[in-house]
């Protein structure tokens, strides 16, 4: 069974980081990416990789699904 590729994602990373007290560049910091990574990622304009997605929840010991969550049109 083939599924449409998914095209769109909401993310609560914004919502993660302000809990935290963190700043944009701090969580970039944090990560090993750039300040407008982490503001593109949150604006919804960038799907992070896997590797940055896993990173993120680890960060803030949440699971993947806790930050990412896939646009239910885009699922059928």
């Amino acid at each position: 069974m083939c599924q449409a590729p998914l095209t769109s994602v909401r993310n609560d990373v914004r919502h993660h980081r302000s809990t935290a007290g963190l700043s944009q560049a701090g969580l970039a910091k944090a990560l090993g990416v750039s300040r407008q990574t982490v503001i593109a990622i949150e604006q919804g304009r960038y799907l992070p990789s896997l590797p940055l997605a896993f990173a993120l929840a680890r960060h803030f010991d949440v699971r993947i699904e806790a930050l990412f969550h896939p646009d239910q049109e885009d699922l059928t």
